[in-house]
């Protein structure tokens, strides 16, 4: 309360990533790109939420029957750990919104346990 306004959306976005994933999940966000024009990128390297997950190696290709429709083991457990997202992103872009910054924010899994999030101002 005792600071002023954001003076441009670069400053929101750090103080997202500094003081406010501090208080959400005891760090700081790793790394934090953008391109200038309306799009971060912050990356998290030992995101706490996806810390104790894990691929089961056993549920590699079980069938002996080529279904190229059908999902592989390895898509349904990215699928089943971005679910774990959804709420992270939510915080992110509800931040945001409450600082009068709209946008769209969505999440990427490069490697267990590290994760991008992807904030997109609307114009």
């Amino acid at each position: 309360m005792e600071r002023p306004r954001f003076g441009d959306h670069l400053e929101a976005i750090k103080f997202i990533c500094k003081d406010f994933w501090s208080e959400v999940f005891k760090k700081q966000i790793d790394n934090l790109k953008t391109n200038h024009r309306g799009t971060f990128v912050l990356q998290d390297n030992k995101f706490p939420w996806l810390a104790r997950m894990s691929v089961d190696p056993s549920a590699d290709n079980v069938s002996s029957v080529e279904d190229y429709s059908a999902p592989t083991a390895e898509s349904k457990a990215a699928q089943a750990m971005s679910m774990h997202l959804y709420f992270p992103c939510g915080i992110i872009r509800g931040a945001l919104s409450n600082l009068g910054i709209p946008c769209a924010v969505s999440a990427d899994i490069s490697s267990l346990p590290a994760c991008s999030f992807v904030v997109r101002i609307k114009a």
